[in-house]
């Protein structure tokens, strides 16, 4: 049974989506002993956890058997391998990213390192999309589980206290009034919605409806608590009074980013370097244009000279990407690797990269999306190869070298296609006559012959070409 074709959610009453089918499940003893495999997904649960989780301290003394069971049930409809037999009692195995708890908490592990790395915009998008798995109160229609339905709905207002907080801090103080003053009726004694509602109002425009929360939220405290506001929010109504202006500021409370020196992966230039000045241009004509397709395609045979074309143009133009030159040879390599080194490189930190491929190449469009970036993707063996290396920023440029030409990514990303030819003659010449130095005009005839154009053989030629072996490479 492949597990990876399961998907639960719990975030709301609980589901079992096989193929885009649900699953039916209607006894509630089983539902909670999933519902506690679930929150202890590819770990071991005991028996006894499990007992305790049906019966809450009741548990008949046939408990064991009845366990054994459900358990037994649950595999009949979640089919085999999904669910272990573990001493001291169950495991459930769950591919990366089935269940939708654990998609939401690693999306917001991510959005914090997003945060830290100064790109707010995508951590309000990636938040956004992990707020928009929730569709109700956890495990909704399972009797029990308080203490973990309370950490769970916890997590979720944290979350969108942060995502309201960056979006105040992005300038959008407007749209965000109606989902805050919905926040505090729904969480009246959380202060942090409260400062957040009145800064956005007082930003707005609003500021004596701003005092007017204030009042409110005093009011409302001191009924139902006994307790005067915190010091935040009482030192916000304070500056509110006094109209700092320090308020009208973004950034007033938002993280301050981690400087991270942008990457410079490129290999060095292959010297001496001739011809090529109409594929440059052509280059330059694909890939600088505001409205320019994002990826260009370098084909050709090889050893004709698409890497060395493509770095010498990625180095001519460094300017034009402030923030950094990512490259990697994909000869043999793992895509997933491969997003790992970019991902450090960008300035994410190894102990918060996710741990699956989906997750790594959410987070590496995430942090590009603002970004003016150059991607070097040199000796592509297909199409999938770049697919899943392919940044999210629209100012992002992309530059593929292969010798396949890569069909499939020019129909599904309108990539252009640069096919590279053999030198022509004169600069066949040139180029070995840089290299070999005194050789002569017959040696170097003989040699731009046998190579047809093909820079590779041509530099290799030449080479020993000064070493007095010409006869070596060249047939009597």
């Amino acid at each position: 049974m492949e597990t990876s074709a399961l998907q639960f959610r719990v975030l709301g009453p609980v589901k079992v989506i096989r193929g885009g089918d649900e699953l039916f499940m209607s006894a509630n003893r089983e539902l909670v002993i999933l519902a506690g495999l679930l929150l202890n997904a590819n770990r071991v649960m005991s028996v006894e956890r499990l007992i305790e989780a049906v019966w809450a301290g009741s548990a008949p003394s046939s408990a064991w058997r009845q366990v054994a069971i459900c358990v037994s049930r649950l595999r009949r409809t979640l089919g085999a391998g999904v669910i272990e037999t573990s001493s001291p009692g169950y495991l459930l195995r769950a591919a990366p990213g089935s269940i939708d708890w654990l998609r939401f908490t690693s999306m917001v592990d991510r959005s914090r390192t997003l945060v830290e790395l100064g790109s707010a915009e995508a951590a309000v998008l990636l938040l956004r999309e992990a707020l928009a798995l929730w569709r109700g109160r956890p495990f909704e229609d399972i009797r029990g589980l308080q203490y973990d339905v309370a950490r769970m709905e916890e997590s979720r207002l944290e979350a969108l206290e942060t995502c309201l907080e960056l979006e105040i801090e992005l300038g959008r103080h407007h749209q965000v009034i109606p989902e805050l003053v919905a926040l505090v009726a729904e969480s009246p004694l959380r202060e942090r919605v409260r400062a957040q509602l009145m800064l956005a109002q007082y930003r707005a425009g609003q500021r004596a409806e701003a005092l007017r929360t204030y009042q409110r939220t005093r009011r409302h405290l001191l009924e139902q608590i006994g307790l005067e506001p915190g010091p935040t929010l009482r030192r916000l109504h304070e500056q509110i009074l006094r109209d700092e202006s320090a308020l009208m500021r973004p950034g007033v409370s938002a993280p301050r980013p981690v400087t991270v020196m942008p990457p410079c992966q490129l290999p060095p230039q292959v010297l001496p370097f001739v011809g090529r000045q109409e594929e440059l241009a052509a280059l330059d004509a694909a890939l600088l244009r505001d409205a320019a397709p994002a990826t260009v395609v370098i084909s050709g045979r090889g050893g004709v000279g698409k890497t060395t074309l493509a770095v010498r143009w990625a180095h001519a133009r460094l300017d034009g990407f402030p923030d950094g030159q990512l490259y990697a040879d994909l000869t043999g390599a793992d895509p997933d690797a491969v997003l790992d080194r970019f991902l450090r490189a960008l300035g994410v930190p190894a102990q918060d990269l996710p741990g699956g491929s989906e997750e790594k190449l959410a987070l590496y469009r995430s942090c590009t999306a603002r970004r003016r970036v150059l991607v070097v993707l040199d000796n592509a063996r297909d199409s999938d190869q770049v697919l899943a290396l392919l940044p999210g920023g629209a100012h992002c440029r992309v530059l593929v070298t292969a010798e396949d030409p890569l069909d499939d990514l020019v129909a599904r990303q309108g990539a252009h296609r640069l096919f590279l030819r053999p030198l022509p003659e004169d600069a066949a010449r040139e180029l070995v006559g840089l290299l070999a130095g005194a050789a002569s005009a017959q040696e170097v005839r003989e040699l731009v012959a046998t190579s047809c154009g093909d820079p590779l053989s041509l530099r290799l030629a030449a080479a020993r070409l000064r070493h007095d072996v010409i006869h070596d490479v060249i047939p009597a």
